[in-house]
C-alpha cells in the first residue's frame, strides 16, 4: 500500500487472500451439508451472547436481527439443518467481559456447542479463550478488534477487523511516504488504539504520524483544531465516538481544517449521519457495509428478511446474517462434533450480502470487500451512496500467528 491519506473514522468502529472455495456462493442453504443425522432429531442449541442493553445495544440489535434473517436464509425458512431444529438460546452482556464469560460458562454447561455474538472488542477477546479452554465454536460478531483473527483455532469473525477499515480508507487517497498525519483522537483506550493503528500502517510506508489527543469529556474543541491547523498535516485521521461528535466536527469546519485537508471518516450506523451535520458532503467515507451497498442474493435477503421485522438494513445487520451463515454450514457438516465444524469453515467461501466471503484457512481473518462512500442529501436527512466498492485482497489483512 502506498497511499495519501486523509482519515477521520468517527462513530464506535469498535476498536477498525487466497484459499480454496467450498459450497456455492449464494445458493440459500449451500451452507448444510451431509453430516450428522439426516432425518429429524433433537434440536441443535445456538449460544447467541451479544449486547440486547449497554453502550453498544443499538449494534447488538442490528446484528441480533441480521442474525434472524440469515438464519431463514441459509435454512430455506426451515429454521432446520439436516433435520435439527436450531434452537437459539440468548444473554445479554451489556458489554460487559465479566457477564459474557459467565454466560458463555453458563451456555457450555448447559451442552451448547456454538457461541456467537460479541458487540465488544472487550468482550470477544475474554470469550475467545473461554471458547478454546471448552472446545465450542464461538463466532465473535461486530467487535473489530484485529486480535481476534488467529487467536486461537476454535474462534471466528462474522465482520470485518479495523486493519480492513484502514486500508479501505488507504484505496482512496494517494502515495503517503514522507507525508505529515495527525491523528486526532479522544486520549481513551479507544482513541489509542486508532493512534496506534495508524502509526503502526502508515508509518510503515513513510509517513510522519503525530497524535492529538482530547479529553473524553471536552467541550471546547478550538484548541485542538487550531493545533491540526497549525501542523499543516498533509492527511489527517480522527477517531471519535461520543456525543460531543457533532461539536467536534463543527469546530474543524469553524477553523477552516476542511479547506486544507482531505478528509475520509468510518460511515457509521444511520443515527449517525446527522452528527456531520453541514460538513456531511465535505467528507469522504469508507464503509464496512451500508443500506445500499450491493444487491447480491444474499443482500436481497437480508432486506426482506429486516423489512418483515420492521426494520431496515444497516452497519451490523450484516455481522448478523453472516453469522447465521456459518452456524449452519457449520452445524451442517460437522453436527455436534466440534473440530469437525472448524475444519468446515475454514477455507469455506461463500456469499453474503456484502459480496462473496473467504474465512482465510490459516487465522480465521474473513476476507471481503469494502466499499467508500459519500453522504448525500435525503429530504431533511442523509443516505450513504456507493462510490467504489474494494476486492477484498486490496484490504486483506496479513496473516496472524495462532
Amino acid at each position: 500500500m502506498s497511499k495519501r491519506w486523509a482519515l477521520v473514522v468517527a462513530g464506535a468502529l469498535l476498536g477498525s487472500l487466497a484459499v480454496g472455495a467450498c459450497g456455492t456462493p449464494g445458493a440459500p442453504g449451500s451452507a448444510a451439508g451431509d453430516a450428522g443425522s439426516g432425518g429429524a432429531g433433537a434440536a441443535y442449541t445456538v449460544g447467541l451472547v451479544y449486547s440486547k442493553t449497554g453502550p453498544l445495544a443499538t449494534y447488538g440489535a442490528q446484528y441480533r436481527a441480521g442474525f434472524d434473517a440469515g438464519l431463514a436464509y441459509a435454512t430455506r425458512g426451515t429454521g432446520k439443518v439436516n433435520g435439527h431444529p436450531v434452537t437459539l438460546s440468548e444473554s445479554d452482556d451489556a458489554g460487559d467481559p465479566a457477564k459474557a464469560v459467565s454466560a458463555a460458562t453458563d451456555l457450555i454447561g448447559k451442552g451448547a456447542k456454538v457461541i456467537a455474538g460479541s458487540t465488544s472488542s472487550g468482550v470477544a477477546l475474554q470469550v475467545a479463550p473461554l471458547a478454546a479452554d471448552n472446545k465450542v465454536l464461538f463466532i465473535s460478531g461486530p467487535a473489530a478488534t484485529d486480535a481476534i483473527t488467529g487467536i486461537n483455532k476454535y474462534t471466528f469473525r462474522s465482520g470485518r477487523e479495523t486493519y480492513q477499515d484502514v486500508m479501505t480508507a488507504g484505496t482512496m487517497l494517494g502515495n503517503v511516504s514522507g507525508k505529515k498525519v495527525t491523528v486526532l483522537a479522544q486520549d481513551s483506550a479507544f482513541g489509542k488504539a486508532n493512534i496506534a493503528g495508524v502509526t503502526a500502517i502508515l508509518g510503515k510506508e513513510g509517513a510522519t504520524v503525530t497524535p492529538v489527543a482530547v479529553p473524553s469529556a471536552a467541550t471546547d474543541f478550538t484548541p485542538f483544531a487550531t493545533t491540526v491547523k497549525a501542523q499543516k498535516p498533509d492527511l489527517l485521521f480522527v477517531a471519535w465516538a461520543g456525543a460531543n461528535a457533532t461539536q467536534m466536527w463543527q469546530t474543524l469546519s469553524q477553523q477552516g481544517v476542511f479547506d486544507t485537508t482531505k478528509v475520509v471518516t468510518g460511515l457509521d450506523i444511520k443515527a449517525s449521519y446527522a452528527a456531520f451535520g453541514p460538513v456531511a458532503d465535505k467528507i469522504s467515507f469508507l464503509s464496512h457495509f451500508f443500506d445500499g451497498a450491493t444487491s447480491t442474493p444474499a443482500y436481497q435477503a437480508l432486506d426482506a428478511g429486516l423489512k418483515k421485522q420492521g426494520q431496515t438494513v444497516d452497519l451490523f445487520t450484516n455481522d448478523g446474517f453472516v453469522a447465521a451463515q456459518m452456524v449452519v454450514r457449520a452445524l451442517g457438516q460437522g453436527g455436534t462434533d466440534v473440530d469437525k465444524m472448524v475444519s468446515s469453515l475454514e477455507g469455506w467461501s461463500f456469499q453474503g450480502p456484502k459480496g462473496d466471503l473467504t474465512i482465510r484457512k490459516e487465522d480465521h481473518a474473513v476476507l471481503q470487500p469494502m466499499f467508500t462512500a459519500k453522504l448525500v442529501k435525503d429530504g431533511a436527512g442523509w443516505k450513504p451512496q456507493l462510490v467504489k466498492t474494494i476486492d477484498a485482497a486490496t484490504v486483506a489483512p496479513p496473516v496472524a500467528a495462532k
